[in-house]
């Protein structure tokens, strides 16, 4: 008998095809090339030559859905274009990517109607399940508990309790900065911060204000609230100065308002930091590198937030569930700007 020859093709080959020439069932191709023990040799070597014969590539959706999966995620995002948004997508994929698994972005651009048409779209997909990553840390609605797949929260929380969400530290952010501070020597320390509306700038001045009353002291003055802006850090500097000549060490809500603060101290005599120690939050190394000197700062580590969401998510697709706000530590990155006193 002639050799048998691959047939001419001009769409590529897919397991039916296979399971055709080898003359068994789709279930049973499928198993054969999964390697499952339910297959006979000799049944499994009919459905590999078979295979090869037609160049058979396995379509992973396709394998996945025999499997009950489809080996497929969602990202949605409001905060495609924002600088927060970006690390902890990262985090996920390279988490995902690890796992092998494909993923589908999506922007909402922070209006509702867009993102259900996303989720729509999504689920449509047969995504296995969704990573939710808000552009702020403030609570956000939840998708609601009727979806068929596991929801995983990112940066913003989930305002549903029964959902998993995971978020940096805020408040031991705002007490590991303050910490550093005092073993630099400093206990004259003011704060000067963001948009009050933020939960954020309030839970990081939470956690300094602890931090001080571990050592007994206060901060210089309230905390100073305004703009996540260069412009609010040198106009709250100026004030601070006219009231508190002798402040030691100024923590900033962001690095942005760093940038301002060590602008008016310069401008009024005051050396960074041999007199007035300076320090940042978001470690934007746009930035932290750039100041003069280089900026210390908080960095919230996005990405691992966005690893461990991607984890987590793994986790619940496998058929654990776990619920409420988990929180990860953030971390100082010691620069110039806070030299110890000698």
């Amino acid at each position: 008998m002639a050799e048998a020859t691959r047939p001419a093709r001009s769409q590529p080959a897919t397991l039916s095809d296979v399971a055709r020439l080898a003359g068994v069932s789709i279930a049973t191709a499928s198993k054969a090339l999964n390697g499952r023990s339910q297959v006979r040799a000799e049944t499994r070597e009919r459905v590999i030559e078979a295979a090869e014969r037609l160049a058979f590539r396995p379509n992973q959706v396709a394998r996945g859905l025999l499997a009950g999966r489809t080996g497929t995620v969602g990202l949605l995002t409001s905060d495609l274009e924002g600088r927060f948004g970006i690390p902890i997508l990262m985090g996920a994929e390279d988490a995902f990517g690890a796992g092998e698994v494909a993923v589908f972005l999506c922007d909402a651009r922070g209006d509702a109607i867009r993102e259900q048409h996303h989720v729509r779209a999504l689920l449509g997909r047969r995504v296995d399940g969704l990573i939710v990553v808000g552009s702020r840390t403030d609570p956000r609605p939840s998708l609601g508990r009727e979806l068929p797949v596991p929801v995983v929260y990112a940066y913003a929380p989930s305002e549903d309790p029964e959902d998993l969400s995971i978020v940096p530290d805020s408040v031991g952010a705002g007490r590991i900065a303050v910490e550093h501070l005092l073993a630099c020597g400093r206990t004259r320390i003011a704060h000067i911060t963001g948009d009050p509306g933020y939960g954020a700038a309030r839970e990081r001045a939470e956690g300094a204000r602890a931090a001080l009353a571990d050592a007994g002291l206060t901060l210089v003055g309230e905390p100073r609230f305004g703009a996540w802006s260069e412009g609010w850090g040198r106009a709250a500097t100026a004030m601070l100065l006219d009231r508190h000549p002798d402040v030691d060490a100024v923590l900033c809500g962001s690095d942005q308002i760093a940038r301002g603060v060590m602008d008016v101290l310069r401008e009024r005599g005051h050396r960074v930091p041999e007199d007035v120690a300076v320090m940042g939050f978001d470690n934007w190394r746009v930035l932290t590198s750039a100041s003069r000197p280089p900026l210390t700062s908080v960095d919230m580590n996005l990405e691992q937030v966005g690893r461990a969401a991607a984890h987590a998510l793994f986790t619940a697709i496998a058929g654990t569930r776990r619920s409420g706000i988990e929180t990860l530590p953030c971390r100082v990155v010691i620069r110039g700007s806070t030299v110890p006193l000698s």
